[in-house]
């Protein structure tokens, strides 16, 4: 379970900048009631006597020119810490689930890779038990239908064309906690995988991938439309994009394969992109590029991370495969493809702002887009009043100073 360093007093009162659904309110007041935001605004516009029980709130204090900003929210992450959610150990998972939560990324998928049958019915059934007890917002599988020719650190022996069977059995077996898969629209079968993911309420997130432009804008296409005409509550309309430029053919002028397709549908509002904005996977000009292209409500910033996360240079595993991390960057024993991330969700969004996105798009894209993939817009990815007290503080150059989840001040 992650670490608190207390019971919170239920009355809270914290002061600082604001940011949050695209606005900066430098003069900024919190007021958190239990596990929900009462108040967030302009400090002089809030009185504690038009709110029952914050006559005597704590007030918190927190460094001059402190940020406060909504808790980050990462829908493509493997882990950290040493703890890989891959390889379905729940020990290890939770090492992991404590580590982001206490790195400022308060809601996650638990993010699976490529791998047996069994592997993946065996790592589904520990992520909807923690899904149950609100460490883990769902998951995510990247895989088995993925391309040979673009598996990336993906382990090509167990690599599959769309299987129906399989398919179903696997959303059986995730009771309704699998929010998102990846998978390559080229294969045969792809499209019937897309109808079956959407009817039961899982985002497509096309990725991995070796197709052309035409195939990537109309599985995109018919991926929106079958979410749409699915009509679940509290499920996105919109497909999404398995870390932009990774995983594909590079964009070339005469062949501009799935990118210049997922860049189209992305500025049209029809889907959204991850970008691993870490300074590894992507030129800091490649993710201002986007930024501008796009626009930061159709970007969703993600980590990747694996294991590594948060640790030094050494040795680590993928799941099944063993991973090589050397000046930060993590790489595939067997083949040397790039095995993920190593940073945190905050660091790729200081990496983000370091590249030249405004900070509100930054924030935006890593707490406001993911949550409407999720669905969760009612509930996190903002400072709101009645959205849950998910809150990250940090000083002025997005240092991490302190994590608030559910109204709970987390030990750092």
């Amino acid at each position: 379970m992650t670490a608190a360093t207390s019971s919170a007093p239920s009355h809270q009162i914290i002061k600082g900048t604001l940011v949050t659904d695209g606005e900066v309110v430098e003069d900024g007041l919190l007021a958190i009631d239990g596990d929900r935001i009462a108040y967030a605004g302009t400090a002089d516009g809030f009185d504690p006597e038009a709110f029952e029980g914050f006559q005597s709130a704590i007030r918190l204090g927190v460094p001059s020119g402190s940020y406060l900003i909504p808790g980050l929210i990462d829908v493509h992450c493997h882990g950290g810490n040493g703890g890989d959610f891959p390889g379905g150990d729940e020990a290890s998972a939770r090492k992991a689930v404590e580590f982001l939560h206490r790195s400022g990324t308060t809601t996650f998928l638990a993010s699976m890779v490529t791998a047996p049958r069994e592997d993946l019915l065996r790592g589904i059934e520990l992520y909807v038990k923690l899904v149950d007890e609100g460490l883990v917002a769902g998951i995510h599988l990247e895989g088995p239908f993925l391309s040979h020719a673009r598996c990336g650190a993906q382990n090509p022996d167990y690599l599959l064309e769309p299987d129906l069977e399989l398919m179903a059995e696997l959303v059986g077996a995730a009771d309704g906690k699998l929010a998102t898969m990846t998978y390559a629209p080229e294969l045969p079968g792809a499209g019937a995988l897309v109808d079956l993911m959407t009817s039961h309420g899982v985002t497509p997130s096309l990725g991995h991938t070796d197709c052309d432009d035409a195939t990537a804008a109309a599985s995109l296409a018919a991926a929106r439309e079958g979410l749409e005409s699915a009509g679940f509550d509290g499920v996105s309309s919109l497909p999404t994009v398995t870390h932009l430029f990774n995983g594909m053919p590079p964009l070339h002028h005469r062949a501009p394969g799935p990118v210049a397709a997922c860049l189209r549908m992305a500025q049209e509002g029809k889907a959204v992109v991850e970008l691993i904005a870490d300074g590894t996977h992507l030129d800091p000009s490649t993710v201002a590029t986007v930024f501008q292209l796009v626009g930061a409500a159709n970007i969703v910033l993600v980590t990747d991370s694996m294991a590594a996360a948060g640790l030094s240079d050494g040795s680590y595993m993928l799941g099944p495969s063993p991973v090589t991390v050397s000046d930060g960057v993590a790489t595939l024993d067997a083949t040397g493809s790039i095995a993920g991330g190593t940073a945190t969700l905050l660091e790729v969004v200081r990496k983000t702002v370091a590249a030249g996105v405004a900070l509100p798009d930054a924030i935006c894209s890593a707490t406001a887009v993911p949550a409407a993939v999720l669905g969760l817009s009612d509930e996190i990815g903002g400072l709101r009043r009645g959205l849950r007290a998910d809150v990250v503080v940090t000083n002025a150059d997005l240092e991490l100073t302190g994590v608030l989840r559910n109204g709970q001040w987390l030990d750092q």
